[in-house]
């Protein structure tokens, strides 16, 4: 689902619509909530002595990796709650156990969530979180445990989120002020404002009358030549785009948006400062220096929230594979397997299912280079030579 689609199903473009129509901002959000939403979930176990194994047969497994609700993908799913984080500094799904043999996960609108925290203990007996939802049915109520709750990076208290239209609600409305003057030019035929002189005075009505005559041949002339009449004459103001540094100052104020959301200057479209060699490595970069932050998040919630202590005490835990936004060319990913294979990282199998190759017997087992030795018998293959040559 795109980004376009889940601003439609969500209804927000009746919200805020002034940020989402700034080009930068709606980009930044399409990045971040696409890129969330391109990860696979999983609940995987750390085990002892076999190392980690994915957890399929979790309560939750389905719930978070394919389906969170009958009517939702996951990848639409996790991408709807990045772009209401991002949006509105929180999002929130409310984890519906009713049915234990399928649980679900349905996402809250931001903009109809009160949080409160009760310090003062009127509706339990321990300080709690409470979320107040409303619905077309009423308010509903729900506590801390029964919702997922994911924040913008910058917070003040660290339970709500502050979004980044708030942070920079200056810059973004000058972008779509210049957006807006564009648009006005085009539709004026890239003609700035002008001067009508005349002898004699006008009354209001008639200079209407006058200046709307003037703009409707303007706007409909094909060839550009507006008729004036005897005694009239028409000096255009001129106003350039370069003299104003325009654009400098709009790709300025386009990479402040970008810097506030993490998103690199290549991802909207900016490439006139891009050092990268190679896709790979810009992709790497813009894991480690945004989505890790992002990812941690969410893992962390989705946790705390879903697994009981028991579980996490016995190695469970969720992990987003981050592997899907850093897949190489297929040359270099069967190289990279072939020396994973030869130093004994990887068996034959699990190499072959990373390119989605079936299993073949007998490559289960670990093989690689026989003549890597541990490192304590590094000298000990020539211990039996130095005793047959003292012999001799």
């Amino acid at each position: 689902m795109s980004l376009n689609q889940l601003i439609e199903a969500f209804h927000l473009e009746s919200v805020d619509k002034s940020a989402l129509s700034e080009a930068t901002y709606f980009a930044c959000l399409k990045v971040l909530s696409e890129s969330l939403g391109k990860l696979p979930l999983k609940i995987q176990q750390q085990t002892d002595g076999k190392g980690v194994r994915i957890a399929r047969e979790h309560s939750y497994y389905r719930m978070l990796h394919s389906r969170p609700n009958p009517y939702t993908t996951a990848s639409a799913f996790w991408s709807a709650m990045e772009l209401f984080r991002n949006h509105f500094g929180n999002a929130y799904a409310w984890i519906d156990t009713r049915n234990q043999k399928f649980p679900a996960l349905w996402l809250m609108k931001s903009y109809d969530v009160d949080v409160w925290y009760d310090n003062a203990c009127i509706l339990a007996d321990v300080p709690d979180i409470y979320y107040r939802y409303s619905t077309p049915k009423g308010i509903v109520i729900l506590k801390s445990e029964e919702v997922l709750h994911v924040r913008s990076h910058n917070t003040r208290d660290g339970i709500m989120g502050i979004p980044v239209q708030e942070q920079l609600a200056d810059t973004i409305q000058s972008n779509i002020k210049a957006q807006k003057m564009l648009k006005r030019l085009y539709d004026s035929g890239m003609t700035a404002k002008a001067v009508l002189n005349y002898t004699g005075g006008l009354n209001d009505k008639n200079v209407g009358i006058l200046l709307e005559e003037y703009q409707k041949y303007a706007s409909s002339s094909g060839s550009g030549i507006i008729p004036v009449p005897t005694g009239f004459s028409l000096q255009p103001l001129n106003m350039k785009l370069a003299d104003n540094q325009f654009l400098e100052v709009k790709q300025y104020s386009a990479l402040q948006i970008a810097a506030a959301f993490g998103v690199k200057p290549y991802q909207i479209g900016d490439y006139t400062k891009s050092s990268y060699a190679s896709a790979e490595a810009q992709q790497l970069a813009f894991l480690t220096d945004t989505l890790l932050y992002i990812i941690k998040q969410y893992e962390e919630e989705i946790a705390y929230k879903l697994l009981s202590d028991k579980e996490t005490a016995a190695g469970y835990h969720v992990k987003f594979n981050t592997k899907a936004i850093l897949r190489t060319d297929h040359k270099t990913q069967v190289e990279t397997l072939s020396t994973g294979i030869g130093n004994f990282l990887y068996t034959p199998n699990e190499a072959r299912e990373q390119i989605d190759l079936p299993w073949v017997e007998g490559g289960d087992q670990l093989i690689g280079n026989g003549n890597a030795i541990p490192i304590g018998l590094v000298g000990q293959q020539y211990a039996n030579s130095e005793v047959n040559t003292d012999e001799d």
